[in-house]
């Protein structure tokens, strides 16, 4: 590339990820002068939405067949990154005991149904048949597949996600439904992304169960290569953000 056609690249590129909505709306209004006599007048709002698409949706449509299909390739083996897929959680420890939690209802509904269900799963040691349901042919970093199976079982087509910080995170972000660290109306079902070495990068996802009133209980696949019940303080710094399911 030149700068000026690697320039027209990226505008291309931006072009068919961003799209920018915008909307004028008219009010009439009043005012009063200092007699008391009212006139009216037009108010104008400029309303303006931005929306994006994450850029890996668009993998097919900007590269040729054979890029395509090294593409998937890269997406199969992890690009030898197993971050980008998510690189789970390394706690060997084991799943906790709920005896004697009470947790807090918030104003959002969750989904208690899925929430048996995933906690069902717990005690399921590499994985299968989550990652295998997702499409691959032997065993990745699978706490998304996890996650996404979860949300199949309970009816959902989207979010289905493989990766934490390019797919999961971006398809919750860029509907508006993302809570940051310390966000407390969480409700059963919604994803929790975690952050290991706070590089700004998320490395694991769950699901909440629920919380209390200084926890957040969760349900994770690939915790140690297991499904396992795990807590943390609402406030941990390594919990990167909330997907916020929508039922």
């Amino acid at each position: 590339y030149t700068p000026q056609s690697a320039q027209a690249e990226l505008e291309r590129i931006f072009a068919m990820q961003y799209t920018l909505t915008l909307t004028e709306e008219i009010e009439i209004r009043t005012t009063t002068d200092e007699e008391g006599n009212e006139e009216e007048y037009e108010y104008r709002i400029l309303n303006v939405k931005l929306t994006n698409k994450p850029i890996a949706s668009l993998a097919e449509e900007l590269l040729n067949p054979q890029q395509f299909e090294m593409f998937k390739v890269y997406l199969q083996t992890q690009g030898n990154k197993p971050l980008i897929f998510g690189g789970g959680s390394p706690d060997g420890s084991p799943s906790e005991d709920l005896s004697g939690v009470e947790f807090v209802n918030g104003t959002r509904p969750g989904n208690p149904e899925l929430m048996e269900l995933a906690k069902q799963q717990v005690g399921n040691v590499g994985g299968y048949p989550y990652w295998s349901w997702y499409g691959f042919n032997s065993r990745v970093e699978w706490c998304a597949c996890f996650v996404s199976w979860c949300y199949n079982q309970a009816g959902k087509s989207e979010p289905r996600f493989a990766g934490c910080e390019w797919q999961g995170v971006p398809w919750f972000q860029s509907r508006g439904q993302w809570g940051a660290r310390g966000y407390e109306n969480i409700a059963p079902g919604d994803a929790i992304f975690f952050d290991w070495d706070l590089d700004g990068v998320a490395d694991h996802v769950g699901l909440v169960l629920g919380r209390d009133e200084s926890r957040v209980y969760t349900v994770e696949g690939n915790s140690g290569d297991a499904c396992k019940i795990k807590s943390y303080d609402l406030n941990y710094q390594c919990i990167k953000g909330y997907g916020l399911m929508n039922w």
